[in-house]
């Protein structure tokens, strides 16, 4: 008899050791705002409700503490909200706000250092052989050998004994033909089969599959991927026929939609009255004196899924014909002294608060270039146009991460459109709040391309 390796006891014990955790500290910190049946039933329920919304406890094996650490900061954001709901709908009086606060992240912390602590006794359980699952290969294609990266680390606890092919190999971990895997994988009590799709036709497909159902063993499909996969890849199924999407990204949700513009709006709409309302005249005097033209410098660059608009800058050259078709160098002549000090601050850039607040812009996204340059690197950079798969940003990945201004080698745009693919593929509420604190340091910081 099969022992199954996911104990269904584990998410029951880490749910109650958590509601232990937080319970006691409550009991002992805040005793007077605890010990009322209807608060503790309101900080457990709220508890369960919130993780079981969220997901976040599962039994997954490939799961590390770093996996699901953007679940834990939305629960801790969402039931801190809803612990001080509770004041205000009770009524109840509590002695001292940054007392409670202390609680509440004494409580954070704790919880934090239990989750790490599971994850390493989980991880030494596994290394010395616990909950671990066997399993053999069937069939081998060049995905065998990315595959083995993850069998081979102990703390996902596979034990992986080999692969069977019909291709002879000197490989320590070949098993045989395939038609030896039966005997085989019965013998040695194998838990898993993974199988490689491409090698096998549709009848002998269902003949392992039906196998190993006769068998309580579990069966997994390597898919042929003619190394076209990426991060961004999902798997949708259309009447049972499961179709590949390479290209699903993050923004493609409407909620992701809506919270990034709400983001949005309310930074661009307190840049615009706190900053640009009394920050713009100034720079026109300033601008004006030094060298005649417009305030602003607009030019066209191509937006979200290419569709062009008019980018606003603070002019902070002398009026020239190039500007449209030269970068910007260092020692540039034509930029003014004014502009050099603007330049440096990135303030000749806040105007583009005002394509935020229109809907062209965003303010974390891939940097806009040119249209020159667009039109030139789409056909010499491979997959630069995945970038306009959102809209552009004021500041972006590339940017805290060194890769702004002049393009002065390949590397340095090659570096850029992988930073904002990676953007593109993982972008997050939160990523974007890092950025923006990480642009808002640089800038008093300065930087050696802000020129």
């Amino acid at each position: 008899m099969k022992r199954f390796k996911n104990s269904i006891w584990i998410i029951p014990i880490s749910l109650m050791v958590n509601l232990g955790l937080i319970n006691g500290i409550l009991y002992v910190l805040t005793p007077e705002t605890y010990l009322n049946w209807f608060h503790i039933v309101y900080y457990n329920l709220t508890w369960v409700l919130i993780t079981l919304a969220l997901g976040y406890y599962s039994t997954e094996r490939k799961e590390t503490f770093l996996t699901k650490i953007k679940k834990m900061f939305q629960l801790y954001l969402i039931f801190g909200l809803a612990y001080f709901a509770l004041f205000g709908f009770t009524g109840t009086l509590i002695n001292s706000l940054k007392f409670q606060v202390f609680v509440l992240l004494l409580i954070y912390l704790i919880l934090t250092c239990y989750r790490m602590f599971f994850f390493w006794l989980r991880n030494k359980y596994r290394a010395l052989g616990g909950n671990s699952i066997s399993l053999v290969v069937i069939g081998r294609d060049a995905n065998l050998k990315k595959i083995r990266k993850v069998f081979d680390k102990p703390y996902f606890g596979y034990r992986y004994h080999g692969y069977f092919d019909d291709q002879y190999s000197p490989s320590l971990t070949y098993l045989g033909k395939i038609e030896d895997c039966f005997l085989y994988i019965l013998e040695n009590n194998i838990e898993e089969i993974y199988c490689v799709a491409s090698k096998f036709n549709r009848l002998q497909l269902k003949n392992l599959i039906d196998f190993a159902d006769n068998n309580l063993i579990k069966f997994n499909i390597i898919l042929d991927n003619k190394e076209i996969f990426s991060r961004a890849m999902s798997i949708e199924t259309y009447e049972n026929i499961p179709v590949l999407n390479l290209r699903k990204v993050p923004l493609d949700t409407a909620f992701a939609r809506i919270v990034k513009r709400l983001f949005d709006l309310v930074v661009s709409t307190l840049f615009i009255i706190l900053v640009l309302s009394w920050l713009t005249p100034i720079l026109y005097v300033l601008i004006k004196l030094e060298s005649p033209g417009p305030l602003y410098f607009k030019q066209e660059r191509h937006g979200l899924r290419r569709q062009m608009f008019w980018c606003y800058k603070f002019r902070s050259m002398h009026n020239n014909d190039s500007s449209h078709l030269k970068m910007t160098l260092k020692n540039d002549a034509r930029i003014t002294r004014i502009g050099k000090f603007m330049r440096r601050t990135s303030i000749d850039e806040l105007p583009q608060f005002f394509n935020v607040f229109l809907g062209d812009m965003s303010v974390v996204g891939p940097r806009p270039h040119m249209t020159l340059q667009t039109w030139d690197y789409e056909t010499s950079v491979d997959k630069y146009m995945v970038r306009h798969f959102v809209k552009p940003g004021i500041t972006g990945l590339a940017q805290i991460k060194g890769y702004r201004g002049e393009i002065e080698k390949s590397a340095d745009i090659l570096n850029r459109v992988r930073l904002d693919i990676f953007y593109v593929e993982k972008w997050s509420i939160w990523l974007d709040l890092y950025i923006f604190w990480k642009t808002i340091i640089h800038v008093f910081k300065g930087h050696e391309k802000a020129y």
